[in-house]
């Protein structure tokens, strides 16, 4: 029997929510709240790739944004922006199938390449993709007590730091308001600078808080009202997803990025949250990666794949990049921010 790929708007097709809330390879990063936010905030156009003729109900489905620029070319990503974004199919069949057609799409819309990023679980990918770029993916089973849970932390560099911010007395705000909102930029400005990166843009955080209502909160730390640390999470179903983090270095003695992370999974128990999914690592960043391990999270890794007519990134590609490092790093906060207005959009 010879199926035929389909392509759907997820944006507008009421299918593609009902596969979301339903199917258990689904994430935060299926949501349309997440591809709305991705499509108003940076232009990208979400398409789902099903195997599901137009009259039925989906049964699966490759969701990818067609990312245009005239910086960096046209490409198909799945998806932007995310860290692992995985096939929703039942089986190996359905994933060839989807992948033949997304590479034909990307011939005819003559992009540059496509990518695909499947969490860890994902056994081989067909299609003559070859490997991209590699992280390290953790996950904590948040099922045992909070008691196991806080006895399973590192203690000296876990236990130890929750019971200092203790004593500091730090405060704790959860939502999503102006005022925090703008208090978890500012220091997102702060943690970009230290890794010598520009921010991404305001408006990207308040289209995700606006586009993602009750699936989206920023966790906030302050000493003395002063904002030190904050982080950014997502849930879908049983699943919390810490996306980003940032603080303000001159009080990273207080705790403050592990007081919100406790208090994250405790608010995740007493909301039937088991999964907390700690998001990628660049393998060249030992200190987040150290961050995670210390928190009993299990480590894996992570391969993002790519069907590219050319070749990948080139040691002078690499050399650039380090030199731009080096000049965000000395760039005020205003042109700072300026060039992330203006970069991130071709990134994705």
């Amino acid at each position: 029997m010879v199926m035929t790929v389909h392509t759907l708007d997820p944006l507008s097709d009421p299918r593609w929510p009902r596969l979301v809330s339903r199917h258990p390879l689904a994430s935060a990063f299926h949501s349309t709240g997440w591809l709305n936010a991705l499509h108003l905030a940076y232009g990208y156009e979400p398409v789902v790739f099903t195997t599901s003729p137009p009259e039925e109900e989906l049964r699966n489905g490759l969701v990818v944004c067609r990312v245009k620029s005239w910086l960096t070319g046209k490409r198909l990503v799945s998806l932007p922006f995310s860290d692992h974004c995985e096939p929703i199919v039942e089986g190996g069949d359905d994933l060839k199938l989807l992948l033949a057609g997304l590479v034909r799409a990307a011939e005819v819309w003559k992009c540059k390449y496509l990518e695909i990023r499947p969490q860890p679980s994902t056994s081989g990918i067909p299609g003559g993709m070859d490997k991209g770029d590699s992280y390290y993916f953790h996950k904590l089973d948040l099922r045992p007590s909070l008691e196991d849970l806080f006895q399973g932390f590192h203690k000296d560099c876990v236990q130890r730091k929750i019971r200092r911010a203790e004593r500091e007395n730090l405060t704790y705000q959860c939502g999503k308001s102006e005022d925090i909102l703008r208090a978890f930029y500012q220091m997102m400005i702060l943690t970009r600078r230290r890794h010598r990166l520009p921010p991404p843009p305001l408006a990207w955080y308040r289209t995700l808080v606006g586009c993602m209502g009750d699936a989206v909160n920023i966790h906030l730390a302050s000493k003395d009202g002063r904002p030190v640390a904050s982080i950014l999470t997502l849930h879908h179903r049983s699943t919390l997803f810490y996306k980003y983090g940032c603080s303000d270095k001159d009080f990273s003695k207080l705790g403050g990025m592990h007081f919100l992370f406790w208090k994250a999974i405790q608010d995740a128990k007493r909301r039937g949250i088991v999964e907390f999914d700690l998001g990628r690592s660049d393998l060249n960043n030992p200190g987040l990666v150290d961050f995670k391990d210390r928190w009993g999270a299990v480590r894996s890794d992570l391969v993002y794949w790519r069907y590219a007519k050319s070749g990948s990134k080139s040691a002078t590609a690499r050399g650039s990049n380090h030199i731009a490092r080096r000049i965000f790093e000395h760039l005020p906060d205003g042109p700072l921010v300026t060039l992330g207005n203006f970069l991130y959009r071709h990134l994705g």
